[in-house]
């Protein structure tokens, strides 16, 4: 053998599991129709999910989400429709709003997880331009009365009976960067099998002062908490356990300990009025020994205003608001909360401010700000909206040739 040949053998013997790790990794994973998802956008499907701080198993909602895509894209293409790049321009704005991100630190998180840019661009393109789709085809079919909003208030609010739940609670503090680390262990308090396992767990790694009663809670007013986590917490048998929640800062987990129907002796619980006091110096522990001294000093949220007369004007905050339009993390506290009580369980994003929340008053539904039959308007629009979209997307999967390799 030549020292060519021996030169060549040596770098096709070098080449050649790279040549064979990249071809099984570009192979087909799921053919629909003519379509092919391959191995490795299945991979960055599950990283991005990762990512984003997805509960559930990512693989398989990696694996459907990829489907669904591309059913939706192919119905597009068959009616000759796109998204224009001022309409993904848009998209991505209003995605970089509600994250309070711009694009680069967006891409630079994602590379940080193994996510290429163009694998997020993707993701987007295809659910805005199915959204856009769904509401040029149908919006004009949805009509709302004023009947139709009225009947939801009225749902939520005059019924003679209210549900109680009886939940335990596990917050993990995960600043952005241990975000993923916090899912993981969340994961696994999710996976717990007993009341007492979830309640060692509680006493162990639980940010919030409940952790000393193993995270359990008294009787709340299911009302009391934000739309989404109503349902979350209707879907739990007693026993059972949330998916990981992620909240701003952190990742929240619920168990069921019991539900019941009681009496309604109040409308109350449309709106919230609470006050906000943000005190510095958390990390050092001045601000803690600040919130006893004040929380021992007052008795209403009026109060507040006499202790921030000397601090700059934003450190005091006082607002009302519909329930579902409060942040999750300040609603999730302000459900265990009467009116005139305190929490001080929650910081800024920094760690080192400490936020004084005070619930001022619940608020019966007719005084609930008009904007809340806005928002009750847009959810009936939506959920409209959604039934044609899923309608159209389980005819398209019925009639799809979907092979998973």
């Amino acid at each position: 053998m030549t020292a060519v040949h021996r030169f060549f053998l040596i770098i096709f013997s070098i080449s050649l599991p790279t040549i064979m790790m990249a071809q099984s990794l570009f192979s087909p994973a799921i053919t629909v129709n003519d379509d092919v998802i391959t191995y490795y956008e299945l991979d960055q499907r599950e990283k991005l999910l990762a990512a984003f701080g997805t509960p559930g198993d990512l693989q398989e909602l990696a694996q459907q989400q990829l489907i669904d895509e591309s059913l939706k894209l192919s119905e597009l293409s068959r009616r000759g429709l796109s998204l224009t790049d001022a309409g993904f321009e848009r998209a991505l704005a209003d995605f970089l709003a509600r994250n309070e991100t711009t694009e680069n630190d967006l891409y630079r998180e994602l590379a940080a997880a193994g996510v290429d840019s163009q694998t997020f661009r993707d993701f987007l393109y295809a659910n805005s331009a199915w959204r856009d789709f769904v509401r040029q085809t149908y919006a004009g079919r949805i009509e709302i009365s004023p009947e139709d909003i009225d009947r939801v208030l009225g749902q939520r609010s005059d019924s003679a009976t209210k549900i109680q739940v009886l939940l335990s609670e596990i917050i993990l503090a995960a600043p952005p960067e241990r975000m993923e680390e916090a899912m993981d262990v969340a994961q696994q308090i999710a996976n717990l099998p007993s009341q007492e396992a979830f309640e060692d767990a509680a006493r162990q790694v639980s940010a919030l002062p409940s952790r000393a009663n193993g995270g359990r809670l008294d009787w709340v007013d299911l009302d009391n908490y934000p739309p989404a986590l109503r349902g979350l917490m209707l879907g739990l048998k007693p026993g059972e356990i949330s998916d990981p929640l992620p909240i701003p800062n952190g990742v929240a987990l619920f168990q069921l300990r019991g539900l019941r129907e009681v009496e309604r002796v109040s409308s109350a619980g449309g709106a919230i009025e609470f006050a906000t006091l943000f005190l510095p110096d958390a990390i050092s522990g001045k601000a803690a020994e600040n919130a006893r001294s004040i929380a021992r000093g007052i008795d209403t949220c009026d109060d507040l205003y006499g202790i921030a007369r000397d601090m700059p004007e934003e450190a005091l905050e006082r607002e009302i608001l519909p329930v579902r339009s409060i942040p999750q993390d300040i609603a999730i506290e302000l459900a265990k909360l009467d009116p005139d009580e305190i929490s001080t369980s929650l910081r800024t994003d920094d760690g080192d401010t400490l936020i004084f929340l005070m619930l001022c008053a619940r608020l019966s539904e007719p005084s609930a700000l008009e904007e809340d039959r806005v928002a009750v308007g847009n959810e009936l629009r939506s959920a409209r909206l959604s039934g044609y979209a899923d309608a159209l997307l389980a005819n398209l999967r019925a009639s799809a040739t979907i092979t998973i390799e």
